[in-house]
């Protein structure tokens, strides 16, 4: 009986002697990840900021007092808009000054037209009936003296007449020419009226300067003055951001440049509205390298913004560099050395294995193995706390 009730006490310790003997020859139970099939996406993500194709600094081309600014910083304006009025008393003054001008100009042409040169002709046709007249009475004259009917003071008379009419001629002959289109005075009238025109047209783009418009669309990103302040020229008054396609600018890490290239589209998120991703393409890549930064900067255009993007916006941006519609991958978590030479470890014989991996795409937290795996293949991961050569058995997760 004795001996019976030994062996009844010696069972279970044998049995836990035998199942302790077992754990540890089989090793530490791991949780494993195995290698599978699905599809991924490779992407390149960095900050850029929402940039206009032009930024328009406005300013002040006349010096005078801002009578009036009609614009807010965040407006939209529209092209000719007026955003600020400089006081144009002085401008004014100046405009109608030279418009008086030109009225004296083209009233001396109309003048010079209408009167001056009908009654010119008229008088030159005048001294040249007048100058006949004078002719065949000398001729008449010489012609009684010579027969002995007048003296010769008789002749000296006729001939002072004819020289006096020949005089009058060529005066009226002058006068006439100087009154044509082509002629002295009609040149002077015509320079004095192309001069009036001109200082009109500069009188009035003067006072064209006094109005400060919008030189094209756009939102007024900076306001300078207020009303009432004095504005010299060639001050900044307003900093206009044109309407335009919207784009984006960031400086990719240098390591990326070889994952890059023009059409790749992006998903990108404003900062100020996480929840709200909007698309873009790469349209421009820099051929340099910053040396300073290491980076490379990249351009991206926005087909639709958002209504809520505007200049200098802060942004993240997601730029998708490849994609596998079938790839074998691992959590990135199980790789070791990822950035040097890849492996993993796997269970072979009971025991923690190291093997080499090679990688093609990495995803957000998966990786792409193109070498070294098979489909199913159970792999211990960094968090496991497993050392290579030791006996473990796989659990799978």
């Amino acid at each position: 009986v004795m001996r019976r009730r030994t062996w009844l006490w010696l069972l279970p310790v044998l049995a836990g002697a035998g199942f302790a003997i077992y754990w540890l020859s089989a090793g530490k139970t791991v949780a494993s990840v195995p290698a599978k099939r699905q599809p991924l996406i490779e992407t390149v993500i960095s900050s850029g900021r929402i940039i206009t194709p032009e930024r328009i600094e406005l300013g002040a081309e006349m010096v005078g007092n801002l009578v009036e600014v009609a614009v807010e910083e965040g407006d939209r304006v529209r092209v000719g808009q007026v955003l600020a009025r400089i006081d144009d008393g002085e401008q004014r003054a100046a405009t109608e000054q030279v418009r008086r001008a030109l009225e004296e100009a083209e009233a001396r042409l109309a003048e010079l037209h209408e009167v001056s040169r009908p009654v010119a002709d008229q008088a030159l046709n005048q001294a040249e009936a007048n100058l006949a007249q004078a002719g065949s009475e000398y001729g008449r004259i010489s012609k009684l003296v010579e027969a002995g009917f007048y003296n010769q003071s008789r002749l000296d008379e006729a001939r002072r007449a004819l020289d006096a009419a020949r005089a009058v001629r060529e005066a009226a002959l002058v006068q006439a020419r100087g009154n044509r289109p082509d002629g002295v005075e009609g040149r002077l009238v015509l320079a004095r009226r192309g001069q009036a025109r001109a200082a009109l047209g500069l009188a009035a783009a003067k006072q064209a300067n006094t109005v400060i418009r919008a030189p094209a669309p756009g939102v007024v990103v900076r306001k300078l003055v207020e009303s009432g302040d004095i504005v010299t020229q060639g001050k900044p008054l307003f900093e206009l951001a044109a309407d335009g396609e919207v784009q984006i600018v960031l400086q990719a890490d240098e390591k990326n440049l070889g994952r890059l290239a023009i059409g790749q589209t992006a998903s990108v998120l404003a900062d100020a509205y996480p929840t709200r991703p909007f698309a873009a393409e790469i349209f421009h890549i820099a051929p340099a390298v910053d040396a300073q930064k290491g980076s490379v900067e990249v351009k991206l255009r926005v087909a639709a913004p958002p209504a809520f993007v505007k200049p200098d916006m802060t942004v993240s941006v997601e730029i998708q560099v490849g994609h596998r519609g079938s790839a074998l991958t691992l959590p990135s978590e199980a790789v070791r050395d990822l950035a040097g030479r890849p492996w993993v470890m796997v269970i072979e014989n009971g025991r923690a294995a190291r093997r080499e991996v090679r990688l093609g795409l990495v995803g957000t937290g998966a990786v792409e193995v193109t070498d070294g795996l098979s489909e199913g293949e159970a792999v211990i991961p960094v968090s496991a706390g497993i050392t290579v050569g030791q006996k473990v058995r796989a659990s799978a997760v």
